[in-house]
């Protein structure tokens, strides 16, 4: 049977499934290297480092366990735990004792990081809204985000790393 001859028990996608996947990887892939290359030819940062600075400019304190941060940006521990290594080695971030639990290590923004954060929080808007938003109409924004919100929490509840805390 070939791929496009799938059923329901096929262990490939039907064409309307690899299409839509297709597209999916495509945009996530396209959006992952024009974000990445805004903000380090702008400001010095990776995507990865803004995502963990939004991530703990959004926690209670910009503190988080250094599990859950992983947790919510979708990484193993062991890669938070090397990135933060390398902003805490740039002054961005800082790893401390947990305030919750002594066994554990919180990650801290630092106010160097809050302010890479500040600078470069408009032009990465800028870019997204440009190359994502300006795509869709103002309708589809609603049913796009109640689709990626649905999906997002399945993963969650159905893939291999912990649910955020």
């Amino acid at each position: 049977m070939s791929r496009n001859e799938s059923t329901d028990d096929s262990p490939w996608l039907t064409p309307s499934q690899e299409s839509a996947w297709r597209a999916y990887m495509g945009l996530s892939l396209q959006m992952t290297f024009e974000m990445n290359r805004q903000l380090t030819e702008d400001h010095g940062l990776s995507l990865a480092d803004y995502s963990v600075l939004v991530a703990l400019a959004d926690s209670p304190d910009g503190r988080r366990r250094v599990t859950d941060l992983a947790a919510e940006i979708g990484w193993e521990r062991s890669r938070a735990s090397h990135h933060l290594a390398r902003m805490s080695a740039r002054g961005l971030t800082d790893r401390t004792v947990s305030t919750t639990d002594a066994r554990a290590t919180d990650a801290v923004i630092t106010e160097a990081g809050r302010a890479a954060l500040d600078a470069s929080a408009a032009g990465h808007v800028d870019v997204v809204r440009r190359l994502f938003f300006d795509g869709l109409a103002p309708e589809e924004v609603s049913t796009l985000e109640s689709i990626l919100t649905r999906l997002r929490d399945h993963i969650r509840t159905n893939g291999t790393l912990p649910q955020p805390q």
